[in-house]
């Protein structure tokens, strides 16, 4: 058995995103009787505010599951932008960087892994593992610098952009082994110059036994006071500046008056709910949800007629959305708005719908269709659940 020591920004609790999946990593490899230690910050993600339950700006350890949790403070910006991102991830890694180091020198683990993001810890990791002798792994859940270019949150200087380009490549080429969650992401990873040896394939997962479809309707349907005829188009996930997220107002706008059986359910926490709130105040076909307990989540999912996966076209396989896994684990079928070659469309191929990024009028089109054609709607989310099962199924 090893001793591992995980090193990231995001851990469970938090609900949603990279946070979900490296605490079921953890509690995983913890239960397979391995020694499991996490250095990450107090959760915040994705309302942006820290979970009161922590005080901020205080280090603190927990035990979660067998894993010894060391949580370090950082600053979480309340409206997050280009530079108050930076800021938010150099926080976590300079308040990080002595805890990683001492853990890295006295409990001298075998593995430190790292996830992305923050790339600003990959120095910290790097260090560690040299201090420890330990394996380094680099685990690439977001191209964040690729994201921070191509939406706009860096500056565009092709100068900066190169410069950086060139440190990102020799310190992940310092990695043991660097691994991402996507074919593509793994492509990307070698044309940046990764050395081919070190790259590994490292999906993230879903518990099929846990999120499935219900025989029955939605419990949560009925609380919610939705009719048995409505048709629900439900986006569920982080309301964020990379999701996009103003194409589903558009979209239910232009159905409200000709189509009020179909109702646009949006859950979730992030930077951009409450914009996107006061956007949608006029129509009578959109409803907004808190994120919903763990417990709670195959209820939420099977709330859905159809899910809705909004991707602005620059974000294409820089990231492969978490979400994604859930959706087709409940059997519905999924509408992405993506580009035709991406990994996303390559997914949805024969278990959903896509449409080119900001095209509102085919997005419109294709939730008409499935509102419409029942059956080819059944027909898709069986699909989506059997390729779950067979590529996506969580380990035991």
């Amino acid at each position: 058995m090893m001793r591992i020591l995980i090193y990231g920004l995001n851990y469970t609790p938090e609900l949603t995103g990279v946070g979900k999946y490296t605490g079921e990593m953890a509690e995983w490899l913890a239960a397979q009787g391995h020694e499991v230690r996490v250095v990450t910050a107090l959760p915040y993600y994705p309302a942006w505010q820290i979970d009161p339950r922590f005080s901020p700006w205080r280090y603190c350890t927990e035990s979660i599951k067998d894993v010894k949790v060391w949580r370090c403070p950082l600053w979480v910006p309340q409206k997050p932008t280009g530079l108050k991102r930076i800021l938010h991830l150099a926080s976590f890694a300079l308040s990080s960087l002595p805890v990683v180091l001492w853990q890295g020198l006295t409990w001298q683990p075998d593995i430190v892994f790292v996830v992305e993001p923050a790339f600003f810890c990959v120095v910290g990791a790097l260090l560690a593992s040299r201090i420890s002798g330990a394996k380094a792994w680099l685990h690439i859940q977001d191209f964040e610098i690729d994201a921070g270019f191509d939406l706009g949150l860096l500056p565009s200087s092709g100068i900066i952009r190169s410069s950086i380009s060139i440190i990102e490549r020799w310190l992940t080429n310092r990695f043991d082994r660097v691994s991402t969650i996507s074919e593509r992401m793994l492509e990307r990873l070698k044309s940046k110059g990764v050395f081919a040896q070190k790259c590994v394939y490292f999906p993230n997962w879903v518990d099929t036994t846990k999120i499935y479809p219900l025989p029955n309707s939605s419990l949560l349907r009925q609380k919610l006071g939705i009719a048995s005829d409505t048709f629900v188009a439900l986006y569920s996930g982080s309301m964020g500046e990379k999701q996009g997220l103003e194409i589903l107002l558009a979209a239910a706008q232009l159905l409200a008056t000709d189509y009020p059986n179909i109702l646009f359910v949006l859950c979730g926490e992030g930077s951009a709910k409450e914009q996107l709130q006061k956007s949608a105040k006029k129509l009578p076909n959109v409803r907004f949800l808190n994120l919903q307990p763990v417990d709670k989540l195959n209820d939420l999912l099977n709330l859905a007629d159809v899910h809705l996966l909004p991707q602005l076209c620059n974000a294409a396989d820089l990231v492969m959305p978490s979400k994604l896994q859930g959706m087709c684990a409940s059997g519905r079928p999924v509408i992405a708005t993506v580009l035709p070659d991406t990994q996303i469309a390559q997914v949805l191929q024969n278990c959903g719908l896509t449409v080119m990024p900001g095209d509102t009028t085919a997005l419109t089109e294709s939730i008409i269709y499935l509102a419409t054609h029942p059956k080819r709607c059944l027909e898709l989310g069986k699909a989506a659940r059997k390729f779950t099962i067979n590529n996506w199924q969580q380990a035991k």
